[in-house]
């Protein structure tokens, strides 16, 4: 079982190219260009340029002089991308949530690193073949809108209400990392693939439908368009400090225990990318100690070192947020492997 103070992150849609990347394909040239290109799920970037992430590429580039070019969707979509670039790669770095980092790996996208501080990092946050490592902790989680539904529900079983028709949203599983731990929630908490999909097949009754971007429902919740979306801890909590009426919560099987488990950002270096070095030193400075200090305060995210330890308002209220929820730890290599079969049998049962 993971043990508390991991998070990690979540996930979303359409592509955001901050400016023209630069084909390069790993040439000489293209080494010693002074700019680092990261593919990343969304969730890290702060909407008014105020996220963790906002703050970590602005210190990089400040004591480099190296450029962050960034590019974020969802946890699929962006390793969907990079393999279609494979043959003139143009990412340097990839974060991206579980299982989707994995996913990364298989398809030989990752290539081995090992970033300082890397031995601060709990062996179940990152890969034993230095592939991938965890940034930025995180857990799943869904949000309701806490003006039209003042009390969150308690259980999955609520959410089949007639109330939640049309009021009720998740980000697509298979596309967003948010949405694929849908299905890893619930096939946990209803004990299996079957009575899982038996119970998405009743919910889809009152889904709005499919939606690559999990951070865009998270807006739609505040204004009150919905009354519950999935999310997740970091995202949803830095997205709460300019949406008043968003509320987190963690549903539980009827009769049973509120659940999460952790879904941290997890970072690789891509294989064959045309600014390597760049992207190495960018991986040592997220896990730079000044930067994983940066986690709670400015993201309202979980370091992913554990000899960070933050003691600011937001990491004092992610503990409160997180007090009696249960913690479990999916079995990743299985979802890795099984992935499609688990999004196909979602797509049956709910006609999607």
């Amino acid at each position: 079982m993971l043990t508390y103070a991991k998070p990690i992150a979540a996930v979303t849609g359409a592509l955001a190219l901050a400016s023209t990347l630069t084909a390069c394909g790993g040439s000489s040239a293209a080494s010693d260009e002074k700019i680092v290109t990261v593919y990343s799920a969304d969730g890290l970037k702060g909407e008014a340029g105020d996220g963790w992430y906002d703050k970590v590429f602005a210190d990089f580039e400040k004591q480099t002089g190296i450029k962050v070019k960034y590019v974020e969707g969802g946890s699929g979509e962006m390793v969907q991308r990079a393999v279609r670039e494979k043959s003139n790669t143009q990412a340097d770095v990839l974060v991206t949530l579980p299982p989707f980092i994995q996913q990364a790996d298989a398809k030989g996208l990752l290539k081995a690193y090992t970033p300082k501080g890397a031995d601060q990092v709990d062996g179940g946050d990152k890969a034993a073949d230095g592939k991938w490592i965890s940034v930025v902790n995180n857990y799943f989680g869904f949000v309701h809108n806490k003006k039209e539904l003042p009390t969150a529900p308690k259980t999955w079983e609520e959410l089949l209400d007639a109330k939640y028709k049309d009021r009720l949203q998740y980000s697509t599983p298979g596309v967003a990392g948010d949405g694929t731990a849908v299905l890893i929630k619930a096939m946990h908490d209803f004990g299996g693939q079957e009575p899982a999909m038996a119970y998405l097949k009743k919910l889809q009754a009152n889904n709005v439908g499919p939606s690559s971007s999990t951070s865009k429902l998270a807006p739609k919740t505040d204004k009150g368009e919905l009354l519950v979306a999935n999310g997740d801890v970091q995202m949803n909590f830095a997205q709460s400090k300019s949406m008043p009426n968003l509320g987190i919560w963690f549903p539980a099987k009827d009769g049973g225990k509120p659940t999460t488990f952790a879904l941290p950002y997890a970072a690789g270096l891509v294989n064959e990318a045309p600014h390597t070095e760049n992207g190495r030193k960018l991986l040592d400075f997220m896990l730079s100690e000044a930067a994983q200090r940066e986690v709670s305060a400015i993201g309202g995210g979980f370091p992913a070192r554990k000899d960070v330890k933050p003691t600011d308002a937001n990491a004092i209220a992610l503990a409160k947020l997180m007090d009696g929820v249960e913690i479990f730890e999916p079995d990743w290599s299985d979802i890795d492997k099984n992935l499609t079969t688990y999004v196909d049998a979602w797509k049956s049962a709910t006609g999607s």
